[in-house]
């Protein structure tokens, strides 16, 4: 991973897939505001939601730098291919791409309980100028996969085994990827204020002996579980991490 300067977003990222950045960082002088919708929000109608908002917070498109997406269900590897070139296509259309790298971090999960109809859009980050604030940042999601980068059944961690000892191996494996993407932004793990597991499997079986040694500090602030699958067929563990400077509820 490299972390390299977005020109006019006001934030670093570090380089990920074509999809999405591993995670964001603020640069000096800009912090991360974090805006949940009140309702999801399909795609393309978030897109123009979130265009006006910015344009109201008198920030340029470019100022966006993470998204936090719903899907219906996860999708074949295939299918998650395709979708992202759509995605993809908007952020290219948006000016938001730096040469080939897409600058923009992205969590992308399938709610198990009242999922949309339709990828939808659940809440976006974006920059503004702020003088005093801390570093605040985005940890992209990442799930089960040995490679993060390779989209084949074939990276899948422990397929289709959700045994207390199958989880295990899963949460380490995506931990060892939150700890280098946090790294890669150059921020530390206690400095992390939100952490989500998303994932059907009860969280009691890797907890104690995966998650908390690492966490250490951040569980001051808890680990939510959000009742979710990873956005492709046969994953079954995902996390993300943040520390934003200011969270918004949108009416």
């Amino acid at each position: 991973m490299q972390r390299i300067d977005h020109p006019s977003g006001g934030y670093s990222f570090a380089t990920g897939i074509a999809p999405y950045s591993a995670g964001v960082i603020a640069q000096p002088g800009f912090a991360l505001v974090r805006a949940q919708f009140a309702q999801l929000l399909p795609v393309t109608v978030a897109f123009a939601a979130i265009d006006r908002l910015l344009s109201a917070a008198g920030r340029p498109r470019q100022a966006l730098c993470a998204m936090e997406l719903r899907i219906p269900a996860p999708f074949s590897f295939a299918g998650f291919i395709e979708f992202n070139a759509g995605y993809r296509a908007v952020l290219a259309d948006w000016d938001i791409l730096v040469g080939d790298h897409n600058p923009v971090a992205r969590t992308n999960v399938a709610p198990a309980v009242a999922a949309p109809p339709e990828p939808s859009v659940y809440a976006f980050t974006y920059t503004v100028p702020a003088s005093a604030a801390p570093r605040s940042f985005v940890v992209a999601g990442a799930g089960d996969l040995r490679d993060q980068a390779e989209l084949s059944p074939a990276a899948i961690v422990a397929p289709g085994d959700t045994s207390p000892d199958g989880m295990r191996r899963k949460a380490a494996t995506v931990m060892s990827v939150m700890h280098d993407r946090l790294h890669a932004l150059d921020a530390d793990w206690d400095a992390v204020t939100t952490v989500n597991l998303y994932t059907v499997e009860p969280p009691t079986t890797y907890f104690t002996d995966i998650l908390q040694p690492q966490l250490g500090p951040t569980l001051l602030h808890g680990v939510q579980w959000v009742y979710s699958r990873p956005p492709i067929a046969g994953l079954d563990f995902e996390m993300d991490l943040r520390h934003v400077w200011r969270d918004e509820q949108l009416a």
